[in-house]
């Protein structure tokens, strides 16, 4: 039988897709027309074209499929037409669940985000029980996830679709191609364009352990409940010097209260308003790195047996996976 990955050619829908594949499972991958492609090439999958917010198109991938794995979102932290991530997040979510229900799909995993969880304040970690309101998001992103999760979790509930929910931490390693912001951290940092950091923190986790522990979702999940796969909690003072060491260089940073760089992002967005291309910096960014983002799989690894690899081993597989694919020189 076929799976349905969604967001196939994307960051951690790849790693999905190579994960099935590993398994011996058929895959179908759901990608944009406009979607690079560079993440499928030479993998043995059925491509169709499809676009969450046309659910006309969506019918024909999910036609004989046992499973989906709907990894797609619009993940940009800035965006001139914010209504885009919920067009596409929420409502494209809410219609494909919805679909693959009627067309008998047997099992959903949904990819959620940790940017649904309420955050501690502090250093303590969060888990699946930090509840959190639309008050508590910061930015159109994360808002749009969070009111994602709510409509797949009412699908759950009042339609009995069989839904589990996973909400990855920050994914680092190979095949991050446009970068992601967490993966752009990185690749700047090992151009040695990061002179100066805020003080935040993150959960870091290698890409291919939030695969398996998709494919764990699947396998052993409880319909309605959701897990967090993630990794090491870090700051990013530390993040950046595994960076510098996997380099063999050491570079000086200065360090910057948020206060500061606040005015800047303001700018940087202004600009990109103006100019067009994307800001070096956005204020959504700014704002949430105000708070130590960290958290506790504790519960995936208790009920679905998920293990992670140590930050290190993510953090430098990706520095050497921009090496190879030409991001560095």
């Amino acid at each position: 039988m076929t799976f349905l990955v969604t967001g196939a050619s994307g960051f951690v829908g790849a790693a999905v897709v190579r994960h099935l594949l590993a398994s011996g499972e058929e895959v179908r991958a759901l990608v944009r027309g406009t979607s690079p492609r560079r993440n499928l090439e030479g993998l043995p999958v059925e491509t169709v074209v499809g676009d969450l917010r046309d659910p006309a198109s969506l019918e024909p991938a999910l036609k004989g499929c046992r499973g989906l794995f709907h990894v797609a979102a619009d993940y940009r932290l800035w965006t001139r037409n914010p209504r885009e991530l919920f067009e596409t997040n929420v409502e494209g979510s809410q219609a494909l669940i919805r679909l693959a229900g009627e067309a008998g799909v047997e099992r959903i995993v949904y990819t959620s985000s940790v940017a649904t969880l309420k955050l501690s304040g502090g250093a303590a970690p969060a888990d699946e029980s930090c509840v959190a309101t639309l008050a508590d998001m910061t930015g159109d992103y994360k808002r749009s996830k969070f009111l994602a999760e709510e409509a797949v979790a009412r699908l759950v509930r009042e339609e009995g679709l069989p839904v589990v929910i996973v909400n990855p931490s920050a994914p680092i390693g190979p095949g991050d191609v446009k970068p992601t912001p967490t993966g752009r951290v990185v690749l700047e940092a090992a151009q040695g364009k990061m002179p100066a950091y805020v003080e935040t923190g993150l959960n870091v986790v290698h890409v291919d352990d939030v695969a398996q522990g998709h494919w764990l979702a699947y396998e052993k999940g409880e319909i309605g409940e959701r897990y967090i796969l993630g990794g090491a909690n870090m700051t990013l003072r530390q993040i950046l010097e595994i960076v510098d060491d996997v380099c063999g260089r050491r570079r000086a940073r200065l360090r910057l209260p948020h206060r500061l760089v606040l005015p800047l992002a303001y700018g940087a967005e202004a600009w990109a308003r103006s100019f067009g291309g994307e800001p070096f910096a956005t204020v959504d960014g700014v704002r949430m790195a105000e708070k130590l983002m960290f958290f506790d799989s504790a519960k995936a690894e208790r009920a679905l047996g998920y293990t992670h690899r140590p930050a290190r081993t993510a953090i430098a597989d990706a520095v050497v996976w921009f090496k190879t694919h030409g991001y560095l020189r």
